[in-house]
């Protein structure tokens, strides 16, 4: 069986394809660098990072991008021996404006090397590109409106403008020729996310619809000309758990057909797995595979019927899943481990760098900063998990210097525990919180008073359980000491603070360092360790 999701913790936007008889799957990274996650398969059902393809300055600099911004809805294809790659820089996402720029990279083989990128448009989100049998290509990508819709119909929000086609010249390396609106979307209005493909004649054209909370939604619709007229699908939705409050994939929409080497379907979508206690996902969006079936009036259903997603669902093959297993990991190599990711950067020499035996942090910018900080993580994929980090060394002159580990979310999303100095009490251990509804993003300091600590090594561990977390830490032989009180792990959420249709990823534990009076005050992690609860 498929067991969902597929790919845990923040993964969504999937983008699905199978080359021979290999799968990949292209998800969104947003402000987090190295920019887009593809993962493989040869099952369905077990999933391994192969790549991260955009990884360096002339690809991607999101220096400055917004929290919840950077790489959107990314689309990957095969045609011509050559996998291309589509991908958006959102530079401002709230207000009246979107100002996403859309690109291009390819490469002769998954892993690379990616191309520098082709500029295509801005025109709006969520582009990709199809090949058409013909060999004419054509990109496909939603259209942002600023101004008000007066006297026309309102699809739900004025800013979702419909899907845009035109086509585009790879010898060239640019779009041509005329851009038309070809579909204007549902009743249940928001459309984005479109992948077109074709079958028996049909051009098929899948969108996302209802925005990407709780009334998200894959509606489909079908052609026999690429321009349109495009008819709707007879029960609207392909997917959606709208009407499924109760269903454990929530939030179910955006993504993209597939057929297996004997003409299985199947569609990927993203989803989230609240809280049993709360309407939170600390996981963010996660990516699920449907198994599908072409009916006899040729349009794509779910197989188990009806459009609300199942967790457990029909492989192509008799393929046991992989069990899953604690990650831990000694910093003693020269690569980061793959699960690690930073900000925004693409000069990660100047927040991080591997010594052969530690994790070397640079301290840069605030812990909020949308620029540059040291922050190394990974995403939090089970609702139950500890984590732990050796901070090695790390000699802070004043308060202005910190490190330690974070549960995180955004700049204004955080709990973090952190080792400093203060002029009167000397070396210190203190926790810092930081939740968007606070004014400005304030950070509040749960302790009553910081905990002095010895010079050397010190160990620093998160428990988190659902929707509570708590610190521990310890020195030398010392056993772990809880600090401070327990946290409401639910507020490193996409739902929490400004709400979901305001943040898109999802939570990630790890080792950061700041120092503030510009002193790059360094910080050796030499382990990380990730347990499943």
């Amino acid at each position: 069986m498929i067991h969902n999701p597929v790919l845990k913790g923040f993964n969504p936007d999937p983008s699905f394809i199978r080359v021979g008889g290999d799968y990949y799957i292209a998800t969104s990274t947003f402000e987090w660098f190295p920019g887009v996650q593809i993962h493989h398969s040869t099952d369905l059902v077990n999933w391994r990072l192969v790549t991260r393809p955009l990884s360096r300055a002339s690809q991607l600099d999101m220096r400055g991008n917004p929290d919840s911004g950077g790489v959107w809805a990314p689309c990957l294809s095969h045609a011509d021996g050559l996998f291309w790659l589509i991908y958006t820089d959102v530079k401002r996402v709230g207000g009246s404006f979107k100002d996403a720029h859309n690109y291009l990279v390819t490469a002769p083989q998954i892993e690379g090397p990616w191309s520098d990128p082709v500029y295509l448009n801005s025109s709006g989100f969520d582009p990709s590109l199809f090949h058409d049998e013909d060999g004419r290509k054509w990109l496909v990508n939603m259209q942002w409106k600023h101004t008000p819709q007066r006297g026309l119909p309102n699809h739900g929000h004025p800013a979702f403008d419909g899907i845009l086609l035109q086509e585009y010249d790879p010898k060239a390396g640019r779009l041509i020729g005329p851009v038309r609106n070809i579909f204007a979307g549902s009743h249940h209005g928001l459309v984005e996310g479109p992948h077109l493909f074709r079958r028996d004649g049909w051009y098929f054209l899948t969108v996302a619809e209802g925005g990407t909370g709780y009334d998200h939604a894959v509606v489909m619709a079908r052609s026999q000309h690429l321009e349109g007229p495009y008819e709707i699908h007879p029960e609207t939705f392909l997917i959606t758990s709208k009407d499924a409050p109760d269903a454990v994939l929530q939030r179910a929409g955006h993504g993209q057909y597939v057929e297996t080497p004997d003409g299985g379907a199947y569609h990927s979508h993203l989803c989230g797995r609240p809280l049993a206690t709360v309407r939170r996902c600390p996981l963010g969006r996660e990516t699920a595979i449907q198994k599908c079936v072409w009916g006899e009036d040729g349009w794509l259903r779910l197989a188990g019927g009806g459009p609300v997603p199942q967790v457990d669902v029909a492989a192509p093959t008799d393929v046991a899943p992989e069990p899953e297993a604690a990650v831990e990991r000694v910093f003693d190599g020269a690569a980061l481990p793959p699960e690690f990711q930073w900000l925004r950067t693409p000069e990660p020499e100047r927040i991080f760098t591997l010594t052969g035996t530690a994790l070397r942090l640079h301290g840069r910018e605030s812990i909020g900063s949308l620029f540059e900080q040291a922050l190394v993580a990974r995403r939090q994929e089970h609702f139950a998990y500890r984590a732990e980090t050796r901070l090695e060394a790390f000699v802070p002159g004043s308060y202005q210097q910190a490190a330690g580990l974070t549960t995180y979310y955004n700049s204004h999303k955080f709990h973090a525990l952190a080792v400093s100095k203060d002029a009167r009490e000397g070396r210190l251990l203190t926790l810092m919180c930081c939740f968007a509804d606070w004014p400005d993003g304030k950070l509040t300091f749960p302790l009553a008073a910081d905990v002095p600590l010895r010079d050397g090594p010190v160990d620093l561990a998160v428990t988190v359980d659902g929707g509570l977390q708590y610190f521990e830490y310890r020195q030398g032989g010392d056993g772990w000491t809880r600090i401070g009180p327990e946290l409401d792990a639910s507020l490193i959420s996409d739902e929490a603070g400004h709400g979901e249709h305001a943040n898109f990823t999802g939570a990630f534990v790890g080792m950061f360092a700041f120092d503030v009076s510009g002193g790059g005050c360094p910080a050796d992690f030499t382990s990380f360790h990730y347990r499943p609860g």
